[in-house]
């Protein structure tokens, strides 16, 4: 390969590993993971409160009835095409990085 192949190659890596990084970043400051984490512990709390007062007042309980259905699917066409580019670029991703350490391995001798 010619060196400016590789430069830009690994420029553009470094610029999408950059870029998701910084997205990673400010989501985590933003404070959208702890928000998401909290909103399910309160939901279970809830649960948890409901289920307490149905067995004191002798009601029959059902799992069913404590666990969280209103969950709604807000996937389309482009988040399903996402999560499918996203999964399959994993896929190669893990088998690069794979092959990557196998091969180093071996230059080290091991």
């Amino acid at each position: 390969m010619k060196p400016e192949k590789i430069n830009k190659i690994f420029k553009y890596t470094f610029l999408i590993s950059f870029v998701a990084f910084l997205a990673l970043y400010f989501s985590l400051n933003a404070g959208y993971f702890e928000y998401k984490n909290k909103t399910k512990t309160v939901l279970t709390e809830k649960q948890i409160k409901q289920f307490e007062q149905d067995v004191k007042d002798g009601k029959n309980v059902d799992i069913k009835k404590y666990i969280d259905t209103n969950t709604k699917d807000y996937q389309n066409a482009i988040s399903k095409a996402g999560l499918s580019l996203s999964n399959t670029t994993e896929k190669y991703v893990n088998k690069f990085i794979d092959g990557s350490f196998k091969v180093l391995a071996k230059l080290v001798g091991e």
